[in-house]
C-alpha cells in the first residue's frame, strides 16, 4: 500500500501471508478434531460462510469453508475477538489477536493459530479491517 498525494494504492491480488495447507491433499489422512465452529454474520458488510477451530497434530487452526464470502476492502486481518459480538467500529488493541491478512475474501482458507494463542479466550472470529477499524463481518463460537 502506497501514499500518493491524498491517495492510497494498494494491490488487493498479492496477500502477504502464505496460507497454511488444506488437509486432505497428502497421501495419508490426519486426524482432525473440530473444537469450536461459528457462522458469519455481517457487520459493517456483507459476509457469509462459516469457520470452524480444529486441532491436527497438536496444532491448531481456523478453517473458513468454501462458502465463506466478504466483501472487497482495505487491509482486511482475521482476528479472534474476547466476546461473541465485536463493535461495528473501533475495536480495542486489548480486546483481540490477529491470526494473519485475510488471504482471499471468498472460499476455503486455513489459518494457523500461534501456540501462544488460547483459543478458549475468544468468543468471535472477526473480518476486520486495520486501516479504517469497522467490522466486516464475525462469526460467534459456539461449542
Amino acid at each position: 500500500m502506497k501514499l500518493k498525494g491524498n491517495t492510497i494504492e494498494a494491490n488487493f491480488n498479492q496477500p502477504n501471508v502464505q496460507p497454511a495447507p488444506l488437509t486432505g491433499s497428502s497421501a495419508t489422512s490426519v486426524a482432525q478434531t473440530p473444537t469450536k465452529s461459528g457462522t458469519f454474520q455481517g457487520s459493517e458488510h456483507h459476509t457469509q460462510g462459516t469457520v470452524r477451530l480444529v486441532t491436527e497434530n497438536g496444532k491448531r487452526y481456523l478453517e473458513l469453508d468454501r462458502a465463506f464470502k466478504t466483501d472487497n476492502g482495505l487491509d482486511l486481518f482475521v482476528i479472534l475477538y474476547r466476546s461473541e459480538k465485536p463493535p461495528t467500529n473501533g475495536i480495542k488493541e486489548k480486546d483481540y489477536v490477529s491470526i494473519g491478512r485475510l488471504q482471499k475474501i471468498s472460499g476455503a482458507q486455513r489459518y494457523a493459530i500461534p501456540a501462544s494463542v488460547n483459543p478458549a479466550e475468544f468468543g468471535s472470529v472477526v473480518i476486520w479491517c486495520r486501516l479504517f477499524n469497522p467490522t466486516f463481518g464475525f462469526a460467534p463460537f459456539s461449542s
